[in-house]
């Protein structure tokens, strides 16, 4: 009888250790559904990314010409419907900021949406007349739209050498 009862328990003990492993193995793909993303150009991680709000604060502190290397989360507001070759992310619901890619190394889905942490540097120019003509035909804008841009704009910018895309 106590070897029936000693063979009992250690079938229920190894039952249990087996259900806590299978709940442990599905917290860790929990986690890395939670954290998927798609690489992009350079291989990064989103360690030490900042927010887009904390991003923007280092911006409006800098003048035409300044450049700072960065790390961001952002959510994209439009990505080049033509080639994917540039995107604008929101900053703080007021400010947006163009990402271009370093050496035209790489483009991003033309249906991209959503979050992505993008690793690069940041600074601010004036982008001329023609440029932004340029910016608003890729983005289909219409001729009227595009034939209203007559002056320069001082642009918060960020060429990106690396991309993560967040994937659900």
């Amino acid at each position: 009888m106590k070897k029936i009862l000693l063979f009992l328990a250690i079938g229920l003990f190894a039952v249990s250790c087996k259900n806590e492993k299978e709940t442990t193995e599905e917290k860790v793909e929990d986690v890395k559904k939670e954290m998927a993303y798609t690489s992009i150009g350079m291989e990064i991680n989103d360690a030490d990314a900042l927010s887009s709000k904390r991003m923007m604060e280092h911006y409006k502190g800098m003048k035409a010409g300044d450049t700072v290397p960065a790390k961001m989360k952002a959510k994209i507001v439009e990505v080049c419907s033509k080639k994917g070759c540039w995107m604008t992310l929101d900053m703080d619901g007021e400010n947006e900021v163009m990402v271009k890619f370093k050496d035209y190394g790489f483009f991003m889905p033309l249906d991209a949406e959503g979050e992505v942490v993008v690793n690069g540097k940041a600074f601010v120019t004036e982008t001329p007349v023609d440029e932004l003509r340029h910016y608003a035909e890729d983005a289909g804008k219409s001729k009227e739209e595009i034939e209203a841009i007559t002056e320069p704009k001082l642009e918060y910018r960020f060429e990106a050498d690396g991309v993560l895309l967040k994937t659900e």
